[in-house]
């Protein structure tokens, strides 16, 4: 039991600066997941745009927040961490700001959603290059955790006030700002709030993040990466392309990519859940349904409550077998909102159906059986995701050489600059034509084809285990279980 409980407080002797990303995280994920489960509502409400043309526009937008991703990684290895950090949150905050202050597409677009995706795109690789550089090899699985469960956290509190404002100010009210002649709507106010978020952070990174250390497991000391001149914004260029082009000529990379690129099959599902997920409740369950709380701070509080059990418990198994056997379970979560709500109808008029709609939730009336399929989806998609999800972040820092954390981890999004332009096209289609705003629906048939696209990786990552799971415990550092 001491060794166990050792597992969980190996951070005590962490850095500062580790803390700092944690919470740098929490921020970061606030202030992205409001404005995401927004942005395709924002779209169709306060642009004019079409479900069809609204997901035009997401796939758009996603696929370059990825190629940026991708593009980015060596440029931060370059500049450092901090540097990179201030960059990502001043971009983001302002590229909120014009898409809140303007319902004109032609700005909103260009001088706000694009120059967003430049912005993100320079956090997501930073702070897991960060959590890799701030902490040992000891202390490396839990900080991934943590790491993780900071994720969610902010994924809860997402949740949490992306159904507060809409409840407060209508699906499709209005908030008058303070000392100003002027009104948001619901979903720029919800924006608004992304944008105060994105301030917190950038403020606090500022603050409190030194960018001239780096942790060893002889301990903290002065990280020459980030202190010697070469390495400012204007001398990165150079730099970051030899990064680049030096990835391209290491054999196991190869092998990662394709590892990815099977792993992109269940991502997809939380990508729909994103950009398909938010209408298709408003038009089955009714406007103002609470969608945050069904997706966001379900899923968050249960991966905050699993993943941190979940990494002391299995830091002897190899990712590869985590990365498996979740995602089975997280895509074949999907079929219980891909049946007919009918089969739900018992444990609706239960006493569980009465826990999740009138007491969780505080809905009265009848309990539409429809709740009930959506709570059980999100509850085994959660398991799934506890179980494969953070080692994958582990998986990649662990196999990243020194100095390019960042280079890997921004690399590793390239099978996915695909798939979120294939959600964000298909999504609009899957609505369009299953789950319309009119007329009839088959919203089923919607999520069954997601399941079935789903269930490639768990199949794909069976098949292909021979080549992808040769040598990878050793490769990641660490022993097989008994």
């Amino acid at each position: 039991m001491s060794a166990f409980l050792a597992k969980f407080t190996v951070l005590g002797s962490a850095v500062p600066e580790l803390w700092v990303i944690f919470a740098s995280k929490v921020l970061a994920i606030l202030a992205y997941n409001v404005m995401n489960m927004t942005l395709v509502l924002w779209l169709s409400a306060d642009l004019g745009y079409s479900d069809t043309e609204a997901g035009f526009l997401i796939a758009a937008w996603s696929s370059l927040m990825t190629l940026f991703t991708v593009l980015v990684g060596s440029f931060v290895d370059a500049v450092g961490l901090r540097r990179a950090l201030l960059l990502g949150f001043a971009i983001s905050m302002l590229s909120r700001a014009i898409m809140t202050s303007t319902t004109v597409a032609w700005l909103a677009l260009p001088l706000g959603l694009m120059p967003l995706a430049l912005g993100e795109a320079l956090l997501t690789p930073v702070m897991v290059a960060a959590v890799k550089r701030f902490s040992t090899a000891r202390q490396r699985s839990m900080a991934f955790s943590v790491f993780y469960t900071a994720m969610n956290v902010g994924f809860a509190g997402a949740g949490w006030i992306f159904d507060a404002v809409r409840q407060q100010l209508g699906e499709y009210g209005n908030y008058k700002l303070p000392l100003l002649e002027a009104t948001l709507s619901t979903y720029r106010t919800l924006f608004l709030v992304s944008v105060v978020l994105s301030g917190i952070g950038l403020i606090a990174v500022y603050l409190s993040l030194r960018d001239d250390i780096e942790v060893t497991d002889a301990g903290a000391g002065s990280g020459a990466l980030e202190t010697r001149p070469v390495f400012a914004y204007r001398d990165a260029l150079p730099r970051a392309m030899r990064l680049f082009t030096g990835l391209w000529q290491q054999p196991a990379f190869y092998r990662f990519l394709v590892f990815l690129t099977l792993v992109v099959g269940v991502r997809l599902i939380f990508y729909h859940m994103y950009y398909t997920f938010p209408k298709y409740g408003i038009r089955e369950l009714g406007a103002g349904a609470p969608i945050g709380q069904l997706f966001g701070v379900l899923n968050a509080v249960m991966i905050i409550a699993l993943v941190p059990v979940v990494g002391a418990l299995t830091q002897g198994i190899p990712a590869y077998r985590m990365v498996s056997f979740g995602s089975l379970i997280a895509a074949l979560s999907v079929f219980f909102i891909a049946v007919p709500p009918a089969i739900f109808e018992p444990l609706a008029t239960s006493r569980v159906g009465d826990l999740i709609v009138h007491t969780w939730l505080g809905i009265p009336g009848i309990v539409d059986p429809r709740y009930v399929g959506i709570f059980l989806f999100v509850c085994f998609l959660s398991l799934g995701e506890a179980l494969w999800s953070p080692k994958l972040y582990e998986y990649t820092a662990a196999i990243a050489p020194q100095g390019q954390e960042a280079s890997y981890m921004s690399l590793s999004f390239l099978p996915f600059f695909i798939a979120k332009f294939f959600v964000g096209m298909l999504s609009g289609f899957l609505l369009g034509n299953y789950c319309p705003e009119t007329g009839p629906r088959d919203c089923e048939t919607l999520w069954l084809l997601v399941g079935l696209m789903a269930l490639i990786t768990p199949l794909g990552l069976f098949a292909l285990r021979r080549y992808l799971q040769s040598d990878e415990p050793e490769r990641v550092g660490i022993r097989p279980a008994a």
